[in-house]
């Protein structure tokens, strides 16, 4: 049953720890990128904030797991637009250089074929035409167009619109002219086809969707920002690896007076009046709120915490007719030798292309080949493994559960063709050399992470899944309700979703400006 309650008495409860409080409260669902900057920015805004986490330390997707000397970033592990991180420092009066030790990387990455040609990926622009060169001279001019074509949808796509947040309809259409401006309806791989004729080169400038759980065949050209996004602010890693920033932003919570709860599974949204009045926990206990915000994923979120009759947008029927990303299969390794000629970041692309994406997003189908991303924090910060020793992990993009892929009976052979493949090609005697180990399938980021579908990334980034037709920053359905986080707008990667906290600022008015206000309305 629906807890009854005043939102305008709620400072008379005794709640969120059992001491009475003053102000509007807000509690936040979850403590990934966006749960953790939308609780900073409510806290700031003068609300009495609740960070609920039912993992038993914060990142939901960027968790940390330490095991006999090696820590391993469950998820995030490239760092771009790092000016999104030190606003909240600042917010907070705060220097982030204080806390956290920021890397840039050079090359970004290396690219490397089935053929063994290797590209090195880096910031330095006579670097990157130099390599584009030794791929194909003639495709220089072509790289240069592209250029600019991504430079314009950065400026259009997220200096403009990626902390825009769409409401209505009318917010659309004020978006249409950059839309048009941007040839949004096209796919990205067409306009790097457009511009650049070599295939592997093609495969170089197209492959970052993936990254956010797009298909570069079918995501919309704006995409192409991340090109521009990359150049403009450089990839970065974190000494002590991404967990580091999530405590950092948990020690920036703890500052603002932000309690953080692990271990505390949210059962329920409550609802009272068409307005949110708090959660349930999984135990049973009522925690009342003026706001919520969920860092989970939206479709588990309207699915699962909110009751059908409440959901006239966001029906069952609509979320199960949605697109959802890939998922991933991912592997974490450690190694009692060390792999110095394996960079921070690789890619290791396989013979196939279009034809083995077309088998993860269309066919949902679990081929035998993969392309790969291989990721050496110990390459950077060697405090990561113990002395002498690789930290890594691999990751495979895959079908999410609608392939029907049985992950429990075959993630181990799948995990052995992935060794057998890194060992023949950059990692030779990995078998005899590898210690710490364990893997992350799709049904794990069903089980451990909620996402519908075991997708990785919420619903694909298909134009017609993104901006006011992705799930709205500010519920459609419930008054109250607020979405932070890879699923909502504008979409996945750590750039995304601190935009999707830093989008609800114009819709979540501070506490003095609203909360005060009509708490005195009341009393008069």
């Amino acid at each position: 049953m629906d807890q009854k309650v005043d939102r305008f008495k709620i400072p008379e409860l005794a709640v969120l720890g059992g001491a009475k409080k003053t102000g509007a409260r807000a509690i936040v669902i979850g403590s990934g990128f966006g749960g953790l900057a939308a609780a900073i920015r409510l806290a700031v805004k003068g609300y009495e904030v609740t960070v609920l986490e039912r993992l038993d330390s914060p990142g939901g997707r960027a968790y940390v797991h330490r095991r006999n000397g090696y820590t391993f970033d469950a998820g995030p592990t490239i760092i771009t637009a790092p000016f999104l991180l030190e606003e909240l420092w600042a917010l907070c009066g705060r220097d982030m250089k204080d806390d956290i030790d920021l890397r840039l990387m050079d090359p970004f990455y290396q690219v490397r074929f089935a053929d063994g040609r290797i590209f090195h990926y880096t910031g330095d622009p006579e670097k990157m035409r130099a390599e584009v060169a030794k791929f194909e001279p003639s495709d220089l001019p072509g790289y240069e167009r592209f250029l600019k074509e991504a430079e314009k949808c950065y400026k259009l796509g997220f200096e403009e619109l990626g902390d825009f947040c769409f409401q209505s309809l009318g917010d659309l259409a004020k978006a249409f002219p950059s839309l048009v401006k941007m040839r949004a309806w096209n796919n990205l791989y067409s306009l790097v086809a457009k511009h650049i004729k070599n295939p592997q080169l093609r495969e170089v400038m197209s492959f970052h969707p993936l990254l956010i759980g797009g298909n570069p065949f079918s995501v919309t050209a704006v995409y192409s920002l991340i090109n521009a996004l990359e150049r403009k602010w450089g990839v970065h890693s974190v000494m002590g690896g991404t967990g580091k920033l999530i405590q950092g932003l948990v020690k920036l919570l703890n500052e603002q007076g932000v309690e953080v709860r692990y271990n505390s599974t949210v059962r329920k949204i409550n609802i009272e009046n068409n307005h949110v009045t708090g959660v349930t926990l999984e135990n049973g206990q009522v925690l009342y709120s003026d706001l919520v915000v969920s860092n989970a994923d939206t479709a588990w979120t309207y699915k699962n915490l909110i009751d059908a009759k409440y959901r006239k947008v966001w029906t069952d029927r609509k979320v199960d007719n949605g697109k959802y990303s890939m998922s991933l299969f991912v592997w974490y390794f450690g190694t009692k030798k060390q792999y110095p000629e394996i960079p921070h970041h690789m890619m290791l692309l396989g013979e196939r292309y279009k034809t083995l994406l077309d088998d993860i997003f269309k066919k949902h189908h679990l081929a035998k080949d993969f392309s790969l991303y291989l990721h050496r924090p110990t390459a950077t910060d060697p405090s990561m493994a113990p002395e002498g020793c690789d930290t890594f992990y691999v990751l495979s993009p895959v079908p999410h559960l609608d392939s029907g892929t049985d992950w429990p009976t075959v993630a181990e052979s799948y995990r052995k063709a992935i060794a057998n493949m890194l060992e023949s090609t950059v990692m030779p005697d990995l078998q005899a050399n590898f210690t710490e180990s364990f893997m992350m399938t799709p049904q794990d980021f069903k089980d451990r992470l909620l996402s519908h579908k075991g997708a990785a990334f919420g619903l694909e980034p298909l134009l017609t899944q993104s901006a006011w037709f992705r799930p709205h920053n500010r519920s459609e359905d419930i008054p109250g309700l607020y979405m932070v986080g890879a699923s909502t707008h504008p979409g996945a990667g750590i750039p995304g979703v601190l935009s999707s906290a830093k989008a609800l600022d114009s819709v979540i008015e501070p506490v003095v400006n609203t909360y005060l206000n009509q708490t005195r309305h009341a009393a008069t």
